[in-house]
């Protein structure tokens, strides 16, 4: 008799690929996804750890999902992922209604751990320094919709950036290889995949770890191109100072690799990127955007700022803001600075208040709204290729589709209001109106 298993996956997609790999096991060995937790036999909590907000989330569904765990005789509850890493045995200590936890090493054996509970094993805790990277060979059930999913190309990172606790969480970076990527890629192509987005802690990083004459992120995209007929590649996070002129030269060649860069830049004052440990500044950010929009004029840059940082003052905003203005990005997030144990960045003086840090926060905000708006009317009157969600969020009277510069879960969409689809589809879609982040639109063919 099969078991049942409700999951919950909190935090980046790299997290949900470790969430799928652990399906993949669990479905491997009899058990069936339920969406509801109270028929649930396994209640199964992947976490983030990366940030104080994240934290208190992990905590707070952890805990409904121990009520639940009350109702019903013979439930167990698991917590595994960067919440379980950073806290260690104190998590254990504070959640004796936690069955199983498991860090960022190890979560891959899930099916085995849970053996151990089945012979009596109470509370038990697994932590330990993270070595681990998935292959093609290892179980996965992607749990997107059918037609897009996440390539995870490395893991850990060797960043030293001074407010970030990965490196420390997932440890150092670990490339997969070409081959083993590619074979990932044809799977994914044959279950029928249209948008394949490449992801890592920095893409750009891959294969730096591997010696001087490995393979390189260039070579990994014409490798996937030239084995796979997936008709969309997108990347997920480029550090801004590896990304040279051969990428370019690539994307501005391959149209399935999408016009489409996500870097998070944090900040432009030369100051506060300098204490941020980040090995750029102010020049080489508008160099490289210069760059990127004089070989591809029509791509999207999305960015992200943190504001807040320790020792940031109202000219660095002003600045970060005028930089904003000038380079009219095509989508930007903008964080507060939160303190996290472990990070260099905590013994700074000259901390920001809360206050100040959602003042600052908000005033870029808005400033992006409108930057967007703008941006998004010269879209009105064009025919673009839609990749087609199905029913929209919003209304079951309209569909819901993306554009190529319109990453998924992260940036808008775009509404169309008439015509006949499948989900999947990658379609020509007439741009009708704009709003300050979203699209509508009618399709030109309908299927």
């Amino acid at each position: 008799m099969s078991k049942k298993v409700y999951i919950q996956s909190l935090g980046c997609p790299k997290n949900l690929v470790d969430s799928e790999v652990m399906l993949g096991g669990l479905i491997a060995n009899n058990y069936e996804v339920t969406r509801d937790p109270e028929e649930a036999d396994l209640l199964l909590i992947n976490t983030c750890g990366f940030i104080q907000p994240a934290v208190e989330e992990g905590i707070d569904e952890i805990l409904q999902l121990a009520e639940i765990k009350k109702s019903g005789f013979g439930k167990r509850l698991v917590v595994t992922g960067c919440l379980v890493q950073r806290y260690g045995s104190d998590l254990q200590k504070q959640l004796p209604e936690v069955d199983l936890f498991i860090g960022t090493q190890g979560f891959h054996h899930i099916v085995q751990e849970l053996a151990k509970l089945d012979g009596g094993i109470k509370n038990e805790f697994k932590i330990s320094n993270p070595t681990f990277i998935m292959d093609s060979a290892v179980p996965r059930v992607i749990s997107t919709p059918a037609h897009r999913a996440y390539l995870k190309i490395t893991e850990g990172c060797n960043n030293r950036c001074s407010y970030c606790l990965i490196p420390s969480l997932r440890g150092n970076l670990r490339s997969r290889k070409i081959d083993d990527l590619v074979q990932e890629a044809i799977m994914l192509a044959s279950a029928g995949v249209k948008e394949l987005s490449l992801i890592a802690q920095d893409l750009t990083a891959y294969g730096t770890d591997l010696g001087n004459k490995a393979p390189q992120l260039d070579d990994l995209l014409e490798a996937l191109l030239s084995s796979s007929d997936i008709p969309w590649f997108r990347m997920l996070y480029l550090y801004p100072a590896r990304i040279n002129d051969r990428l370019l030269d690539l994307v501005a060649e391959n149209p399935r690799i999408l016009p489409y860069f996500d870097i998070p830049l944090q900040h432009i004052s030369e100051g506060i990127i300098k204490k941020m440990n980040r090995p750029y500044g102010r020049r080489e950010v508008d160099k490289l955007i210069e760059k990127i929009r004089v070989r591809l004029p029509e791509s999207a840059i999305r960015t992200t700022f943190m504001v807040g940082f320790p020792g940031e003052n109202d000219k660095d905003i002003t600045e970060l803001e005028s930089f904003i203005r000038q380079q009219r990005f095509a989508h930007v997030g903008i964080f507060t600075y939160s303190n996290e144990d472990g990070c260099e960045a905590q013994k700074l003086p000259d901390q920001c208040s809360e206050q100040i840090k959602e003042e600052r926060r908000e005033r870029l905000m808005k400033v992006q709204s409108e930057i967007s708006m703008e941006l998004n009317q010269k879209y009105v009157g064009r025919t673009e290729k839609v990749l087609v969600e199905g029913l929209s969020s919003e209304s079951d009277l309209l569909l819901e589709g993306r554009t190529i510069y319109q990453a998924p879960d992260i940036d808008g969409c775009v509404y169309i209001t008439s015509g006949e689809c499948t989900t999947g589809d990658i379609l020509d879609v007439k741009i009708t109106e704009a709003h300050h982040y979203d699209l509508v639109g009618e399709l030109v063919e309908s299927r």
